[in-house]
């Protein structure tokens, strides 16, 4: 993609669909939206907030409605343009001049609007592992209570590494040598890796 920076780069880059461009750029143009451009492509925001952007590829041209999953889509015009990679992003594509219901744009860019006014917007969760103790921890830490206080007051990232490094070892003598390892370092809530981490 060819680093621009306007919108009237962006159009002119994409000479193949600029008259196109013009239009979906005149119909945003005439709401509250503020033009910018990010990731080399015209942005539209609202305070700061992403609400929508345009673009132009070799076969078509598109809207691409940040937080579209929130969009009615009473005229079936939306689809998921990346299954795996976007909840929340919907795309709206043209092919040519003609495709473009100027109305049906104009809506859907205004209710677009009131959902970033009402704050309707998917949060990114952060991938927080669950943490699975192997059974011979677990019945470790169920015959030894003090050990049990002390495994259960480290940090989950420690109490995890020391998981996976029990559950990492093939053999049971190797689960055991390892365990007979981890014992003293739990009781003195030392984490498995400290010792390479910078104090």
């Amino acid at each position: 993609m060819q680093k621009v920076t306007s919108v009237e780069e962006y159009i002119e880059v994409n000479s193949h669909f600029s008259d196109a461009l013009s239009i979906l750029r005149r119909i945003i143009n005439t709401t509250e939206l503020e033009e910018t451009i990010k990731w080399s492509m015209p942005t539209y925001c609202l305070n700061g907030k992403n609400v929508l952007g345009i673009g132009a590829f070799k076969n078509h041209f598109c809207i691409w409605f940040h937080h579209g999953i929130f969009l009615k889509d009473t005229q079936q015009l939306l689809y998921n343009a990346q299954e795996e990679k976007t909840k929340a992003m919907r795309q709206m594509r043209f092919e040519t001049v003609a495709d473009i219901n100027e109305a049906a744009v104009l809506a859907y860019v205004k209710e677009a609007i009131e959902n970033q006014h009402l704050g309707r917007a998917i949060k990114l969760q952060r991938n927080i592992k669950t943490i699975v103790i192997p059974n011979e921890l677990k019945d470790l830490l169920k015959i030894n209570s003090e050990l049990k206080t002390c495994f259960k007051s480290l940090s989950l990232s420690k109490q995890r590494e020391y998981c996976e490094y029990i559950s990492e070892a093939k053999r049971a003598t190797t689960k055991q040598t390892r365990l007979d390892k981890i014992t003293p370092m739990i009781r003195k809530g030392i984490g498995l890796h400290d010792k390479y981490r910078k104090l």
